[in-house]
């Protein structure tokens, strides 16, 4: 595993970061979770991404019962606020910050998150007062650092235009071989910014793994079999995207390595982004991720890349 740093941070990350969205607590029996939890950890892997809305609290429950007694120093933990907890908790009011801080830790276990993120961007809520409460997360230290989930450029500019603020540190965008929109205002920003990316869905939800095949009946213990963990799919699984991530078999071939290993190392070809977050509901499918780390693809491999999805990458 290689590791690299966040942002204008201090924390060195694992180039894979094991993620919990619709898996632990939700979606993977908690036997099965724990051994990909330790699969990680034995792989390499010390970041841990969550978030209090994943099973409305089980994720981070999960992780906390699992993390119980091993070095808080050994790993990175991340979490987000946002989205709704519950008919009046959600958003980023001074309250929520402080009381979603508050409730995260407890169930996490823990005195400190290294990453507190902002989920998406408030509308309804002014940015001076999410950032004030943000900063007064980091001054109590409760948090090291901060970081946002899916902000456009002008939004992140305007968070660092306020003066006497805590800096973010992080991104955490959707981006792969086919989702590349961050590519064209949000990366080139948050380079000049001291931004590092964290990104999420690198392997389009599993679909960039060749797991899925046109025409064939999906594997029983998929994802895109699981109703607890296939609602945000719809489109994914279309003939005519599953055809053509089929041309990236010979690439990966030629190379000798999974179309998994393809994917998460062309995603780390991008030196702002620090860490690719992963989910894995089997020990063996951590192992195949975290072999990824170091792989570096050549310019006609990167070309032949941008050739077989032409038709349907996302910018």
């Amino acid at each position: 595993m290689q590791y690299r740093k966040l942002g204008n941070s201090d924390l060195e990350v694992s180039e894979i970061a094991l993620g919990s969205w619709l898996t632990y607590g939700v979606g993977v029996e908690s036997d099965t979770a724990r051994n990909c939890l330790a699969a990680a950890f034995d792989c390499g892997i010390n970041f841990l991404d969550t978030a209090n809305v994943y099973g409305k609290g089980a994720a981070e429950t999960f992780l906390g019962e699992a993390l119980e007694g091993r070095s808080r120093d050994s790993y990175v933990l991340a979490t987000k606020l946002f989205f709704p907890m519950s008919d009046t908790d959600s958003g980023l009011s001074a309250e929520q910050v402080h009381k979603q801080i508050d409730d995260s830790l407890q169930r996490l276990r823990t005195d400190y998150v290294d990453l507190y993120q902002c989920h998406r961007y408030d509308p309804d809520i002014p940015l001076e007062e999410t950032m004030q409460a943000l900063s007064e997360v980091v001054e109590a230290g409760k948090a090291r650092y901060i970081g946002f989930s899916e902000w456009t450029a002008p939004q992140i500019q305007a968070a660092m235009d306020i003066a006497g603020v805590a800096s973010f540190v992080s991104s955490q965008p959707q981006y792969s071989m086919i989702w590349r929109v961050p590519e064209t205002e949000v990366i080139p920003l948050c380079k000049e910014s001291g931004i590092g990316q964290i990104v999420w869905s690198p392997l389009g939800q599993g679909v960039l793994t060749g797991k899925y095949k046109p025409g064939v009946e999906l594997p029983s213990n998929s994802r895109a079999a699981n109703p607890l963990m296939n609602q945000f799919m719809d489109g994914l699984l279309a003939e005519s995207l599953l055809n053509v991530v089929d041309n990236l078999r010979p690439i990966a071939s030629d190379l000798g390595i999974s179309l998994t290993q393809l994917a998460l190392a062309w995603v780390l070809r991008e030196p702002n982004i620090a860490s690719a977050i992963v989910g894995a509901s089997r020990p063996e499918q951590v192992e195949e991720n975290t072999a990824a780390s170091g792989i570096e693809l050549d310019e006609e491999s990167l070309a032949a890349i941008d050739h077989a999805l032409a038709d349907i990458i996302q910018r």
